[in-house]
């Protein structure tokens, strides 16, 4: 019988460690990518309808959400190739990719039971966005991601108790504190190599 057990020079031992730590940084740098491109998409789109809704007289102002079809595609075509470029996976990766997967599957599934009242989904949405950024904040051991999803917490009660008037605008707030700001100083410590 073979020897299962065999042992590592500190050479391979030294190499498997930075692929892992390389690993890491790249997958950082894709968590920077999305948290920009949804930040910036719902953002956009969600700011867009309020001002659509309350300022002009363009009768479906929710039509700017279809912009949000091209960014599943974008978002899931540089993940697959970024996950197609790495030779390994570790357990952290795959905690990661399942939980955002899991999120929006339950994000489907709740615009589809909700689809005749989407006006009662923000605050519904928001919380339930907290909780993947909450985890890809101790998955990435990066504080202010951890602080983004608090405040898609807090912003969830307020566009739930907070009314007509203040409940549109959760949901560009939640985005930029959320995601914008972390993302961005993500991308900044992957800039000054600190990442």
């Amino acid at each position: 019988m073979e020897n299962q057990g065999k042992v590592m020079s500190g050479e391979e031992s030294l190499k498997i460690i930075t692929e892992m730590i390389n690993k890491t940084k790249a997958n950082v740098r894709q968590g920077s990518f999305h948290l920009l491109l949804w930040g910036w998409l719902i953002f956009i789109c969600s700011l867009g309808e309020y001002i659509l809704d309350r300022f002009t007289s363009i009768e479906n102002p929710w039509i700017i959400w279809l912009l949000v079809i091209p960014g599943v595609f974008i978002s899931f075509v540089y993940g697959y190739l970024k996950g197609k470029k790495s030779p390994f996976h570790t357990y952290a990766d795959m905690i990661y990719m399942w939980t955002w997967i899991g999120y929006f599957v339950s994000m489907v599934l709740l615009f589809i039971i909700q689809s005749g009242r989407m006006d009662l989904l923000v605050p519904y949405v928001l919380i339930l966005t907290a909780v993947p950024t909450f985890i890809s904040g101790f998955i990435i051991k990066f504080k202010p991601l951890i602080f983004g999803a608090m405040f898609f917490w807090f912003f969830g009660m307020v566009a739930y108790f907070g009314g007509p008037q203040i409940s549109p605008l959760t949901l560009p707030a939640a985005m930029l504190t959320g995601y914008l700001i972390p993302g961005y100083m993500l991308k900044n410590k992957i800039s000054n190599g600190t990442v």
